[in-house]
């Protein structure tokens, strides 16, 4: 089949079997389960809309659950399981914890998790506040923050592949492809530098490509923010005698001071995940792997299973307290 009409039919489909699952539900709701007449109408009525909201939610519902908290729950049980021969496993407790807990491998990446929380979320908020303001004070503002949010339409591991040709290294007799090279040696450097393979600076060159992803979707966020600060609280610092940089650090930051906040929580939840762009560049090498890096590892690599599981649990525990957090400050938010 090609691939066009093989999407065109998937879309059909899709869209398809939707309207046909709400139009056919609220059909046998109301006609045949519930039907509004008889001398039961009022109370048919009255339980029909109670149960029409759960009729449209179930197949989010039923997805979640398919695709959520299955592989969780099953997660969870081969991180307590060790795998035998013939597809069966065997209740281990906590094994496969104290065996990661007691690998150099698995340290390297918690640290390198914990450097990547403290440098991405921070860069990608700042980059993208300043550019956020900066933006809309020239004229071509939004031709900038095009250009600027243009990384978030590529993939991780198309931006790993761009960024892994400029930091590329050929022979000192040969051309340099790799822009940083390229610029080393026309400033003086003596030789072309494998970047990737120097440490620790290698790490930080690897959060540039998610900062230069995330900059342009902190961006977008915190420029809508700031178009939502009311003018007439700048308009009387201006009064007040407040220069630019107070306008902005006193009276705008702290108005937007909850936006962000998100914005710094959802980079925050990306990069716990990271996995695309380490994978890519150096796939965890010299001292550069992260957690998700890790797992793929056991998982796929090794064929231990507990304990990629487990890895796996681990990054689920260190990004579940900042979704309850997020929920929870967007429902206060709404209050």
């Amino acid at each position: 089949m090609h691939p066009a009409f093989q999407a065109v039919l998937t879309i059909a489909v899709g869209v398809g079997g939707c309207v046909g699952y709400f139009y056919f539900s609220n059909q046998l709701l109301d006609r045949v389960l519930f039907p509004d007449k008889g001398i039961h109408a009022g109370r048919n009525i009255t339980r029909a809309n109670i149960i029409r909201p759960w009729l449209f939610l179930f197949p989010a519902l039923a997805a979640l659950g398919l695709y959520l908290a299955y592989p969780v729950f099953e997660t969870l049980r081969l991180s307590l399981s060790e795998r035998l021969p013939g597809n069966k496993s065997q209740y281990v407790g906590f094994d496969n914890y104290q065996q990661m807990f007691s690998e150099p491998k698995f340290w390297e990446a918690l640290t390198n998790n914990m450097l990547w929380l403290l440098v991405v979320p921070a860069l990608s908020t700042a980059f993208g506040l300043l550019a956020a303001q900066l933006s809309d004070r020239v004229r071509w503002g939004n031709i900038a923050k095009s250009f600027i949010f243009m990384p978030m339409a590529i993939s991780f591991v198309g931006a790993a592949v761009i960024w892994k040709l400029v930091y590329d290294t050929r022979p000192i007799d040969q051309e340099q492809i790799g822009v940083v090279n390229a610029v080393y040696l026309f400033f003086g450097g003596d030789q072309p530098i494998t970047w990737l393979t120097q440490i620790p600076a290698n790490s930080f060159l690897l959060m540039i490509v998610l900062v230069w992803i995330q900059t342009g979707f902190a961006m977008v966020i915190l420029s809508a923010a700031l178009r939502g600060v009311p003018e007439e609280t700048i308009e009387a610092a201006i009064i007040d005698g407040a220069n630019p940089f107070q306008v902005f650090f006193k009276i705008k930051v702290p108005q937007i001071k909850n936006t962000i906040v998100v914005v710094w929580t959802t980079i925050t939840i990306v990069v716990l995940k990271v996995f695309d762009i380490v994978f890519a560049m150096t796939n965890g090498q010299w001292e550069t792997q992260v957690l998700a890096n890790y797992m793929y590892d056991k998982l796929f690599r090794a064929q231990d299973w507990g304990v990629g599981s487990a890895s796996a649990m681990i990054i689920m525990l260190l990004v579940s307290p900042i979704l309850v957090w997020n929920v929870y400050n967007a429902r206060k938010e709404m209050q």
